[in-house]
């Protein structure tokens, strides 16, 4: 398998029509198709708006197994799934992740101190 093959079984599992794709690189149709077919060489930049597009990583559409990778939900997951999952992310979302956490607990501090407080007024 070689990468424009890739790129037409992902198109074709997204369901997107090759002017569509086109349209989101920046190319024109005729161009495009030379990149299914193999013909012309794909571009750094738009082989990284084609996975934006396609919603997968560059190494996912170079290294494609004929499936798409599924969405991963993580309230199904146990806590060690979870931290898992949050540890393969790229470090700034991993620090978003945890400023939410904090931002919550901090939330759950002052509400629990509020309701006890609250209560001996």
């Amino acid at each position: 398998m070689n990468i424009a093959n890739n790129i037409k079984d992902i198109r074709e599992q997204k369901d997107l029509k090759q002017i569509e794709v086109a349209n989101y690189i920046g190319v024109d149709k005729s161009a495009y198709s030379k990149i299914e077919k193999g013909v012309r060489s794909l571009t750094i930049d738009e082989l990284h708006k084609m996975a934006h597009l396609f919603n997968m990583t560059t190494d996912q559409i170079i290294n494609y197994d004929g499936s798409i990778p599924k969405e991963i939900t993580i309230e199904d997951k146990n806590e060690v799934e979870q931290i898992r999952l949050i540890q393969q992310l790229e470090e700034e979302d991993k620090q978003t992740i945890f400023r939410l956490v904090d931002k919550m607990l901090t939330n759950k501090k002052f509400k629990d101190f509020f309701t006890k407080n609250a209560a001996s007024l």
